[in-house]
């Protein structure tokens, strides 16, 4: 599932197409994807204007000059793929597109833009979703009112994250992945930071200590920002915007890298896998302490 540096490679992506452009027509091909698509969802955005175009943990989230948001989640195999090669003013809402490519069996919903841009979702296991709501006090929608700070925003920090796992007998990995702590992040990406701080994924949450917190906090930004780069992460269905893989994988210090050498200098150990809370856990028994 994509976890935040995906979703927020997306969004970038789809920003030169959306954010301040004209919806002309919108095409629900099917009345559901994870749940049912909200009431007129076509009639609704259809002639709206997005005015800004925004994530909140991974979820896409794009604000209408009618006054109401349109929530996003690409679930296991969404995309959002913009097509039309643009001629003339695109921004001035102008240019005439070209080059769409012809309808895919699991396009359900395709935005046709004033501008000429087209962007479709495509989902071909149905796990993503949409929804509309008002724009006014978005941050309740059910999806979204309990999640924790963004870990790239200011209030996500090591004396918030230590206040938020002491006492706690989970391993620390888990509770990394409890989004009431800390939205966004995901298996791959706190299997990695985990190992560049060299810490045990295995250890309780309420054990790891200030020192350490320090020292973890950063690095999964560091993390973050280092996949947003490189497009995200591609292992099976996800790509940005433009249909490109994300180019993340290449550069995995730890995760899906079972019996291959650690690559902590002067370390020697192996890599493991093994399972927590249902998911695939990547760790160096010697370095991850």
């Amino acid at each position: 599932m994509p976890e935040l540096p995906e979703v927020e490679t997306v969004r970038r992506g789809l920003v030169p197409a959306m954010e301040g452009q004209r919806i002309a027509h919108v095409a629900v091909n099917r009345p559901d994807l994870r749940w049912p698509f909200p009431d007129r969802m076509a009639a609704r955005l259809t002639g709206a204007t997005v005015t800004r175009l925004w994530r909140r943990s991974k979820y896409l989230m794009a604000d209408l000059d009618t006054g109401e948001t349109l929530l996003v989640h690409l679930g296991m195999s969404g995309r959002m793929l913009v097509s039309g090669r643009i001629l003339g003013d695109f921004h001035q809402n102008t240019g005439v597109a070209t080059d769409h490519p012809a309808p895919q069996k699991h396009d359900h919903v395709v935005f046709d833009m004033a501008s000429g841009a087209r962007v479709t979702f495509n989902d071909a296991r149905r796990f993503g979703a949409m929804d509309l709501m008002p724009t006014a006090g978005a941050e309740g929608h059910w999806l979204l009112r309990d999640l924790g700070p963004e870990p790239l925003g200011n209030r996500f920090d090591a004396a918030y994250l230590g206040a938020r796992l002491q006492g706690r007998k989970s391993p620390i990995k888990t509770a990394l992945l409890d989004q009431r702590i800390v939205s966004g992040l995901g298996n791959i990406y706190v299997c990695e930071a985990l190992y560049r701080a060299h810490i045990d994924p295995k250890r309780l949450a309420g054990a790891i200590d200030a020192a350490e917190l320090e020292r973890l906090v950063p690095i999964i930004r560091q993390v973050l920002d280092e996949a947003i780069a490189a497009g995200g992460s591609s292992l099976k269905d996800y790509r940005q915007a433009d249909g490109e893989l994300g180019y993340f994988q290449h550069d995995f210090k730890v995760y899906d890298r079972e019996g291959q050498p650690c690559r902590t200098a002067g370390c020697g150990g192996t890599i493991a896998r093994f399972t927590q809370g249902g998911r695939s856990t990547y760790a160096c028994p010697l370095c991850q302490r």
